[in-house]
């Protein structure tokens, strides 16, 4: 295996390590950024490297369409071609049969799409998927899995399942270079416990470098979402690291890191920058917001990034409406924030004050003791006590996917 793992701290199911690449040695719980096409949208890879990211992410689907996985052989990998010095993972193209479903035609032997650059079909099969991925270099690769979206219920839910295990078989077969990369499987089962645990298993037995929990962040409810993630965790091997993918909101991150998860990616820190939405430790800031229009505080007075360092809240108020900069300026911020999260998880696990840390950010995310019932429930099968973050009448609200984002999306104003 091209990677070497090693726990460096635990809190109950919570663990901090250091997991090493062959590009870089990187410190868990860590998100990583998604540069679809091999870049992150509006950050040079020079400030990639300021704000501490660590890993971050390529498209198979998008970089075998555009440049070409040949190309990018030419030029030495994609590491070479965007000048990229540190470590990188490359998703399989398989969550593109649920983003691009209406181009994707889904059979045994692999998806067919419709290229949405020139219109012509692409069949991409776990051997094609990996011979693609071999091509690119990545640091980690991801094994082709069939993705249904969780609140999808029936037969369908355990055909998926099956077939990724069928297919993880035939990309392992494939893969050409495991002393250099390293492949990670992925647990599918939609919201069914018993389909989890047979997938767990069967991921398990090919013993391979690492894991991934799929098939999240799709619209289910957090109650089902967290309760899938704390399975799927008790199950994986302690020595090998575990990935929750497309999680990116904060709160998600915490809660994941408390029940034994290690990794993340989503493009939700850049993509809601673009719209004008700063993440903040209060929950997020609305920079387009006219009440931001005369505020020369900076995003976050607690936050040391340059963004903050130099900027008031005024002055990208003017630029989010119609200048480029202010979506560049508030991704650094955003990205700033997600790496400061991961390492403020680390440490506190390595120095033992992780509950603490876990409180201080729900106090200050839920001012008045509005905890979402669904954390609260997580958190007491995680072994944290967060009853002093909780209202008395009633300690928690009762919170799903749809009105969390009601309340991401609420201006921050007051801070």
């Amino acid at each position: 295996m091209a990677l070497h793992f090693e726990i460096l701290g635990r809190f109950n199911r919570a663990r901090a390590a250091q997991l090493t690449l062959p590009h870089f040695v990187c410190q868990t719980p860590l998100f990583m950024p998604v540069g679809t096409q091999g870049t992150i949208k509006g950050l040079t890879n020079n400030e990639l490297e300021r704000i501490g990211c660590q890993i971050i992410l390529g498209n198979t689907y998008h970089l075998a369409l555009r440049p070409t996985s040949e190309l990018l052989e030419e030029a030495g990998g994609l590491h070479n071609f965007m000048n990229w010095p540190r470590a990188m993972l490359t998703d399989s193209g398989g969550f593109q049969m649920v983003s691009l479903l209406h181009l994707a035609d889904i059979t045994e032997e692999g998806v067919t799409f419709q290229s949405p650059v020139d219109g012509k079909p692409m069949l991409l099969t776990p051997e094609e998927s990996i011979q693609i991925q071999n091509r690119i270099g990545a640091d980690i690769i991801m094994a082709l899995d069939d993705v249904v979206r969780t609140t999808i219920t029936g037969p369908r839910i355990e055909e998926a399942m099956y077939r990724t295990l069928r297919w993880i078989d035939r990309c392992i077969a494939a893969h050409k270079r495991p002393h250099d990369q390293n492949l990670f499987g992925i647990v599918q089962g939609g919201l069914d416990p018993e389909l989890r645990d047979i997938c767990v298993k069967g991921l398990v037995e090919r013993n391979l470098p690492g894991y991934a929990i799929g098939g999240l962040a799709g619209g289910e409810d957090k109650d089902s979402f967290w309760r899938v993630v704390a399975q799927c965790t008790a199950a994986l091997p302690e020595d090998k690291p575990r990935y929750v993918m497309g999680v990116g909101y904060p709160l998600d991150i915490v809660v994941c890191s408390a029940l034994g998860a290690d990794m993340y990616d989503c493009v939700y820190p850049t993509r809601t920058a673009r719209f004008g939405t700063a993440l903040v430790p209060e929950g997020v800031l609305k920079l387009k917001h006219r009440a931001m229009a005369d505020d020369t505080r900076p995003i976050d007075p607690t936050c040391p990034c340059m963004v903050c360092k130099n900027y008031t809240r005024a002055y990208i108020h003017c630029l989010v409406t119609k200048d480029a900069m202010g979506s560049q300026l508030l991704s650094y911020h955003n990205l700033y924030y997600m790496m400061r999260l991961s390492r403020n998880l680390h440490s506190s696990i390595v120095e033992g004050r992780f509950p603490e840390f876990v409180r201080d950010f729900l106090r200050t995310m839920f001012p008045k003791g509005d905890v979402p019932e669904w954390v609260c429930n997580a958190m007491e099968v995680a072994g944290i006590d967060i009853s002093s973050c909780c209202a008395p009448f009633p300690p928690c609200q009762e919170n799903d996917s749809s009105n969390e984002l009601e309340q991401l999306n609420k201006v921050k104003i007051e801070i």
